[in-house]
């Protein structure tokens, strides 16, 4: 359902309001900003990094990263594309520390794991779990731009102009990358596992 404008407008200016109070120094306009993107925020990340707690470590070094920056946002996107960017940035960095000490850290199934709809039936939860399984270590297995571009996209429903944004590439060289995500992951799972993303 989409948003008609005159509830997206008091949204926006509410938002545009506490951002430049958090410009101005003010802690608790920050917090408020901060505290309506996390779940989604931390959502992204943790499957971006797929361990629960380098998640939470991730999310904390991101808003971090925010309110130490938030004098610089200039209010050109809205303010959680801006905070997603700096989020996929740090994800990015926690993949190459862990690949510079060569650490291999399982998929955390429990923090990416998605429920199975209550009104199937033990069978049918049974082989959903092991699809979502199944997707949860391919998205893993692929490199952080493609990752990215598959989480961004697919499983949190962003806008490709969005995701772009985010991401820090342009829509073209976005579509590229999306369209190899599903390449490798199908590859590895069949076409079964694009449907089962979006349950």
């Amino acid at each position: 359902m989409t948003r008609s404008l005159t509830t997206r407008r008091p949204v926006q200016t509410a938002e545009r309001d506490l951002v430049r109070c958090a410009q101005a120094g003010e802690v608790a306009a920050f917090e408020q900003l901060a505290g309506e993107h996390a779940d989604r925020l931390y959502a992204v990340v943790v499957r971006l990094v797929a361990d629960r707690t380098e998640a939470e470590d991730v999310v904390q070094e991101s808003l971090l990263r925010a309110w130490r920056g938030i004098g610089r946002f200039q209010g050109h996107s809205m303010f959680y594309t801006w905070l997603y960017r700096i989020a996929v940035n740090e994800s990015n960095r926690a993949l190459e520390r862990r690949l510079r000490h060569g650490v291999a850290t399982p998929i955390d199934e429990e923090s990416v794991q998605i429920p199975a709809p209550a009104r199937d039936g033990p069978a049918s939860q049974a082989e959903q779990e092991e699809l979502r399984h199944g997707l949860d270590t391919a998205i893993a297995s692929l490199a952080p731009p493609y990752r990215t571009a598959l989480v961004l996209r697919d499983i949190e429903g962003l806008s490709t102009r969005e995701a772009a944004k985010i991401a820090g590439v342009g829509e073209a060289a976005f579509k590229s990358r999306l369209h190899q995500a599903r390449l490798k992951v199908r590859a590895a799972l069949g076409d079964a596992a694009l449907i089962a993303a979006s349950i």
